[in-house]
């Protein structure tokens, strides 16, 4: 990773900082080798930014990237839906993370294979919850 501090001269006001980072990269069965790269600004100084930390909150974006929206993308299809009306994309997607935050609460490493756990018993995801069957009856 390269950064600099910025003096001005660009159209981001508050940019103190840029910086280019180079990712190489292969498929895990791959010989060939690619490079990205990426640049990025941020509005704070170097003291409080130093390359290190800024290498650190690009890992953490991925990790939030990898672990809700692929899970989203790929687990439930959220980029097949055919909800496009209103707020019921945004209501949708609420239930996904809902429905995620849930699994990981109670431990589950494997999204998919939960899910069809899950799947094969409708009273169990209300069970977990606290909602058991006695109290009410299930149509």
């Amino acid at each position: 990773m390269k950064v600099a501090t910025l003096t001005g001269g660009i159209k981001f006001p508050h940019a103190l900082q840029a910086a280019q980072l180079a990712r190489k990269t292969r498929p895990l069965k791959g010989k060939k080798w690619s490079i990205e790269v990426v640049y990025l600004i941020t509005s704070l100084p170097a003291h409080q930014a130093s390359p290190r930390q800024l290498n650190t909150w690009i890992r953490g974006h991925w990790k939030i990237e990898n672990s809700l929206h692929w899970c989203r993308d790929v687990t439930y299809q959220e980029d097949a839906s055919q909800t496009r009306t209103g707020v019921a994309p945004r209501v949708m997607a609420s239930l996904r993370n809902l429905v995620l935050s849930l699994r990981r609460l109670n431990h589950s490493t494997n999204i998919a294979k939960a899910s069809r756990y899950m799947a094969k018993h409708p009273a169990r995801p209300l069970e977990r919850i606290g909602f058991t069957t006695r109290s009410a009856t299930l149509h």
